[in-house]
This record gives structure tokens, sequence and C-alpha cells, in this order.
């Protein structure tokens, strides 16, 4: 058992985030006590998409290429369309989501950003849910789609849009706060 005030989180994004969806777990986490670190390909700066538009500039505290999934807790990926759809074809991003996920650690994915888990090969027989325009994305790689809130597979946590953040990070804590989770088949 880890408590969410001596927890490291990783939140992996690049331009293009929902801003809210990496604000509202960044700044509730911090509050909890949490160490929180944001990555991004090459470390720079991440723009984020706002009311369908280009929203604020967000500091970035490592780059992807530098994060070792064994110093983490958990990894916090943000939706939007673009992030996610562009964290798919990183190579190094998949290999983070697939390290987080095969040491049993934590992964929080909201909106667009169960991609990634379908990049990464792990959504098959898990329940899981997601922004309703990539349920079939979810479906097809094998998943049990269903429309509520916050749903957790064996350590993985999703949720389908900003009006859920509330659930999303309640559950993130809930779950670093559960520890490790052993994951042979969903």
């Amino acid at each position: 058992m880890t408590s969410i005030a001596k927890s490291k989180i990783l939140i992996m994004a690049t331009d293009g985030f929902e801003q809210s969806e990496l604000e509202v777990p960044l700044t509730e986490l911090r509050a909890k006590g949490a160490q929180v670190d944001i990555a991004s390909p090459g470390g720079a700066p991440i723009t984020g998409w706002k009311n369908r538009n280009w929203g604020t500039t967000q500091e970035t505290t490592k780059s992807l290429t530098d994060v070792r999934v064994q110093e983490y807790d958990a990894l916090v990926l943000p939706g939007g369309q673009m992030n996610p759809d562009s964290l798919r074809v990183a190579p190094e991003a998949v290999r983070l989501v697939r390290g987080f996920v095969s040491e049993g650690r934590i992964v929080a994915a909201i909106c667009h950003g169960p991609v990634l888990l379908v990049e990464a090969g792990a959504v098959e027989g898990r329940k899981m849910t997601s922004c309703r325009s990539i349920r079939t994305d979810l479906r097809n790689a094998g998943a049990i789609w269903v429309d509520e809130a916050v749903v957790t597979s064996n350590g993985i946590v999703t949720s389908r849009a900003a009006q859920d953040l509330g659930a999303f990070v309640a559950k993130i804590v809930e779950e670093i706060e559960e520890g490790r989770h052993s994951r042979r088949a969903a």
C-alpha cells in the first residue's frame, strides 16, 4: 500500500492535450501531496487545447526518453484528440505505457487517452470506458466498452471526459493507495 502523499505520478502528454484533463489531475494530485512530473517528447513545453482553440502552455519536467517506469507509482494519460493520436505513433510513449502495464503500476487514461492503451496492446478483455468517438477502437482491440464515469480493470482506470474528472482523480488516488496490481490476463 502506498499513501497518495508519498506517491510519484507521471503525466504523459504532448501538444493538443485537453487542458482540463491535464490541469485538474495535476493540481488535485499535488494538493494531496503526490509528486507529479509531466513528460513530453523531447521534454519541451506543451500547449493545451481548450474550447476549440489553443490553450495555455505547460512546462514539463522530463523528456519521455528520460522516464524510468520504476520511479513511478502511476501514469496519467490526458485526452484531447491530438495529444494521444500523436503519442500513439511515438515509440517511446508506447514503450512507457507497456512498461507501466507490465510492471503492475496504475495507468489512468481519460477521453481519447485510452487509444494509447490500445496501441500498447493492453485492452483485450478489460472493461473500459472512453469518449464515445473511440469506443469502436476499444471494442475492436478486445475491450468491453461501457458508458460510465469511471471504470477500473485491475489497476487500469479509464474515464469518459472532463465532466468525469472528479471521479477519475478519486479513483486514481484509491488505486495508488491499493498498490501495484498483478497483471496476468485482463
